[in-house]
């Protein structure tokens, strides 16, 4: 007799404002900054749902999503005649006056959506993490458990505890939560692994009429921050039903060792940074390559990418690096970088370590190091970056305590001296 296989509806949280990310974020929402040279952060997200088998998705949005909505609109297209769907839904104010007020209360004030699709299970995520999982393996325990709310968490340093909402498993039965904790700078470790803690990633399962309740009690809870991980999950805990789903136990096809188990919260520049560059290394920490599992996305038509110019001080390569369609290098030397698509580099100068997203340009003579160049920025000739900190911060870019230099979206560079507005510039 075969079993009944449930009816499952994926809802996407990606209303999240990314402040930590600015200045990526100063015109988009987060889950729409780009990443890894054609892809958007939420591209991840929907791929690993995709993958896993579930085709009828609704993502969540609100804080600038005007970007986020296009992409999702032009990419993510599926078989109508089959009822599956990926459908952005923008805060709609459907109990009152006000935005969402947290991830718990975008679900409630969401619940129409679930009342419409009458799944058996709702499978909750984040929009901007870099990872590969199949949802379908945490979806089966979930079932397995009887559990109230299952929760993926990934095996964390202890040392590195208090960067994460952790969670606290019973001695004797390791799926089981004894506690939530919120960042703690001390935390007991795993049974089995004392050095090791299991960190939230921000993903749950629920049963549809569980989470349809939780929300609705939470919403009458004045004192709760309305918050999925925050209250909904350790109210879950006190009844005794909150269970864990260990992410080492997940089995991706096509993964490697090496890569197998990756996850990274791409929150702060530093992080979004470091993971481009696992991405790009020689043995890839994140396989962009495994096409058993694609990360699915559609970066518009776009020629090959171009080298060009081969004579001896002139010489237009790339190494160490990921280079996108319709980038065109031209006697210029690329090394352990990101180019986006339309990316140009001119003649003489050279781009090392750094991501340059969509349509930036680099004239001659310039110098780039350690740099994030959003999108529509073009490089006066003989212009360095990533040099002489201190002269970019006078030049009005962000400088992080790491040393890496970001211009912003549609920045306008005076040849001479400092940064200029786009809002302000009349060019």
């Amino acid at each position: 007799m075969s079993k009944h296989r449930p009816r499952v509806l994926a809802i996407v949280l990606a209303g999240g404002e990314g402040k930590r990310l600015m200045p990526l974020t100063a015109d988009r929402a987060k889950p729409a900054v780009p990443f890894g040279g054609i892809y958007r952060l939420i591209d991840f997200a929907l791929s690993n749902i995709v993958n896993s088998g579930y085709l009828r998705i609704v993502v969540l949005t609100q804080y600038k999503s005007h970007s986020l909505d296009a992409h999702i609109t032009k990419t993510w297209r599926m078989s109508t005649l089959l009822g599956n769907y990926v459908a952005p839904v923008p805060a709609q104010q459907r109990l009152g006056k006000h935005w969402f007020a947290g991830s718990a209360d975008a679900i409630n004030q969401s619940l129409n959506l679930i009342h419409d699709e009458k799944p058996d299970i709702v499978v909750v995520v984040g929009a901007d993490h870099v990872y590969r999982m199949d949802f379908a393996q945490m979806v089966e325990q979930h079932i397995e458990t009887g559990a109230g709310v299952t929760v993926a968490a990934i095996r964390q340093p202890r040392s590195q505890a208090d960067q994460f909402g952790v969670i606290d498993v019973q001695p004797d039965d390791q799926r089981r939560i004894r506690e939530f904790l919120e960042k703690p700078s001390d935390p007991p470790g795993l049974p089995d692994s004392p050095e090791e803690i299991l960190a939230s990633m921000g993903n749950y399962v629920f049963d549809a009429d569980v989470l349809e309740q939780a929300v609705k009690q939470d919403a009458e809870d004045e004192s709760s921050e309305h918050d999925m991980g925050g209250d909904i999950v350790p109210a879950f805990v006190r009844e005794g039903r909150g269970y864990v789903y260990d992410f080492k136990n997940n089995d991706v096809p096509g993964s490697t060792d090496r890569d197998r188990g990756y996850w990274r919260d791409v929150g702060t520049i530093d992080s979004y940074y470091d993971a481009h560059m696992e991405a790009i290394s020689v043995h890839p920490v994140f396989n962009m390559y495994n096409e058993q599992w694609p990360i699915l996305t559609n970066y518009g038509c776009a020629p090959p990418a171009k080298f060009v110019h081969g004579s001896q001080d002139r010489v237009g390569s790339a190494v160490d690096s990921a280079i996108a369609p319709g980038v065109v290098i031209s006697g210029a030397t690329v090394s352990g970088s990101v180019l986006s698509p339309r990316v140009k580099v001119h003649s003489f100068s050279t781009v090392t370590g750094s991501v340059l997203l969509d349509n930036v340009v680099v004239n001659r003579h310039c110098t780039i190091k350690n740099a994030i160049i959003d999108k529509n920025v073009e490089i006066p000739q003989g212009t360095s970056i990533g040099v002489d900190l201190d002269a970019d911060r006078a030049r009005g870019f962000t400088v992080t305590e790491s040393g890496l230099v970001v211009i912003g979206k549609g920045t306008v560079l005076d040849p001479g001296s400092a940064a200029v507005d786009p809002q302000k510039s009349t060019s």
